[in-house]
């Protein structure tokens, strides 16, 4: 919960204030004081400004000129033109743009005389995104100079004026520690700032669309090289966040910001990582609570700390993780599992304890209640633990029959078939089936519906040593189950686990199932990756049956938007006029892909 929550393309509808909540100068006792603001010609100017970046510039020598030519003119109003929603839009795209000197330069403006004025510009809502960028800029000093050791006296000094004001920020911050952690926007530019003190910024998205787009993606971080400084910048800013540990825990802007501290620590500082940890732990622990009550309980069911306590558990060493669940969580973890918010951070704990035999603890203690957990729909405990135990065998049969008993397919023995559509759709078997009777006599087929978590259920069943009896339900599917299975977006990654994990007589049998459905699966969007997949994992004389299906039908493959790409990845005109060719290019990657999962495993 570290990435940022909004996207830059959206903050300017929330720049007004709603009636009765205007918001004054930071630093004046009076919340009335009104700030300069931009008048509507100079509005225009820099609307054209964001016109004229969007066209983008042929020659560098030509966009210097512009940018140079434009922060002079912001020059003696930075402050104003930061602050302001369509000046602030402008400046944000001329920094990414500018020499770091004259980041460094509008950086000094934006301070002021002693640096005071950031707290204010920072906790603007469009001041913050200015300050961001500025920040954000300080990755290019080792690049516009080739390297360190290649910088000359001159290039040294302009990454030294922007380096003096970084260091300026992290003085004023710590001064205020409060209230930059506390400001849903100034706590975003904190958040920048510890990055750049640690040396690594995550990519940043161009707008607001590419944000929705890659909502559950995870960023990636760019490593850069920054002045000794900042290390020791970094250090002091950590103890004054460890300082005010009681605001971190509770507020959701401050506890982001600690987790943003222990994300890049763990990247870059792993013993500062530590210690940070050890200390956020200590604190949750030792407060007051109920006789025979750890107060972590407490912690893990509020909405911002648990999310504090998910980091910490990520980057924690096992003897911290035995400790905490030693001494607070032990013979809790079903409570906490069932709780709406705790059940998150339970999660985490089965994810990280997955390879230490703390997992095995863990694991006893949530079978005991294994089936009010499905009951209280905490999926993600259920599939977390399928997971984890890919990595123990002695507990995948436990589990297994834990979730025939759970959907009521365990006994008889005959009803072992039926448990793949009862895991997809996460249905017991009386509700799937349509039947009240205690025996079978009386059963209603039902049709195959498919569930986002009953598919992750099943993908983590496909990896254990024994996959028997989910094999056995999968080919007791009727073809009509086997297309919408293979054709839904979430039935399509199920299937294809259990297609793709299973041997190659296994595979070859069940393909045999599944030759007539060969050109609905090519002429699908979800199928056609669902038979990509298979195709990869297939041997030759498999992929050549594969083939010859679908050849049959080279009119209706060419013509369709998905089977044609099919068509063309799996080389089928080869196939119909270079048999002897395509045999063998067909048999070179196979033994290439052969050799690479041997590798991989």
């Amino acid at each position: 919960m570290v990435e940022k929550m909004g996207a830059k393309g959206q903050r300017y509808f929330k720049a007004s204030e709603k009636p009765g909540k205007k918001r004054g100068a930071q630093g004046s006792g009076d919340g009335a004081v009104k700030r300069a603001r931009l008048d509507a010609m100079t509005v225009g100017y820099y609307r054209r400004i964001c016109d004229r970046l969007k066209e983008g510039f042929t020659e560098d020598e030509e966009r210097d000129l512009f940018v140079e030519n434009v922060l002079s003119e912001v020059k003696g109003k930075a402050n104003v033109v930061a602050m302001d929603m369509t000046g602030s839009v402008a400046l944000e795209k001329l920094l990414s743009l500018a020499r770091v000197v004259q980041v460094g330069e509008v950086l000094a403006e934006l301070g002021g005389d002693t640096g005071s004025e950031f707290r204010r510009v920072a906790c603007d809502p469009c001041g913050g995104h200015v300050m961001e960028s500025a920040l954000r800029q300080t990755h290019r000093w080792t690049e516009e100079g080739g390297g360190a050791e290649e910088k000359s006296e001159a290039e040294e000094e302009d990454c030294g004026t922007l380096e003096v004001q970084v260091q300026r920020l992290c003085g004023v911050v710590r001064e205020n520690i409060t209230e930059f952690i506390k400001d849903p926007h100034g706590s975003h530019v904190l958040r920048t700032l510890i990055h750049v003190l640690a040396g690594c910024l995550t990519s940043e998205p161009s707008d607001a669309q590419q944000v929705k787009k890659d909502r559950r993606s995870t960023s990636e971080m760019t490593d850069f090289e920054i002045p000794a400084s900042f290390w020791w910048e970094l250090k002091h800013l950590s103890d004054s966040l460890m300082e005010n540990i009681n605001v971190c825990a509770t507020n959701p802007s401050a506890s982001a910001t600690l987790q943003t501290l222990l994300t890049v620590c763990h990247r870059k500082r792993p013993i500062l990582c530590r210690k940070l940890n050890k200390g956020i732990m200590g604190y949750l622990t030792s407060l007051s609570s109920a006789p025979g009550v750890s107060p972590l309980l407490v912690f893990l069911k509020d909405p911002s700390c648990s999310h504090l306590i998910q980091t910490v558990f990520k980057f924690s060493q096992k003897a911290l993780l035995r400790d905490v669940y030693k001494n607070h969580l032990k013979e809790q973890l079903m409570s906490l599992a069932l709780h709406r918010i705790a059940n998150f951070t339970i999660q985490t704990l089965i994810e990280v304890s997955s390879g230490l035999k703390l997992f095995l603890k863990i694991f006893d203690e949530l079978m005991e209640g294994f089936e009010a957990v499905l009951a209280a729909g905490h999926m993600g405990v259920v599939i977390q633990l399928a997971e984890s135990c890919v990595q123990w065998e002695e507990r995948q049969d436990t589990l297994m029959q834990r979730l025939l008993k759970a959907f009521h397919c365990s006994d008889p023995a005959s009803r072992h078939t039926s448990c793949l559509p009862l895991f997809l759709s996460l249905l017991a078997y009386e509700v799937h089936y349509q039947t009240e009777t205690a025996g079978d006599a009386t059963v209603t087929q039902h049709t195959l519906s498919i569930c986002y978590h009953g598919s992750r259920l099943v993908q983590a069943l496909a990896k254990f040593k024994d996959r028997s009896i989910l094999m056995n339900s999968l080919h007791a599917l009727s073809s009509a189950d086997l297309r919408t299975l293979g054709t839904d977006s979430a039935g399509s990654h199920a299937l294809q686990a259990l297609v793709t994990s299973a041997s190659d007589k296994g595979r070859g049998k069940f393909l045999r199932k599944l030759e007539e459905l060969y050109i609905p699966l090519a002429c699908s969007r979800c199928g056609s990756r669902l038979l990509e997949a298979v195709w990869n994992s297939a041997t030759v004389s498999q992929r050549q049956s594969i083939a010859e299906k679908l050849v049959s039908s080279e009119n209706q493959l060419r013509s369709d938007q998905f089977a044609r790409h099919v068509w063309a990845k799996f080389g089928l005109t080869h196939f119909t006029k270079r048999r002897s060719a395509w045999l063998e290019v067909q048999t070179g990657e196979s033994k290439k892909l052969k050799m690479f999962r041997d590798i991989l495993e």
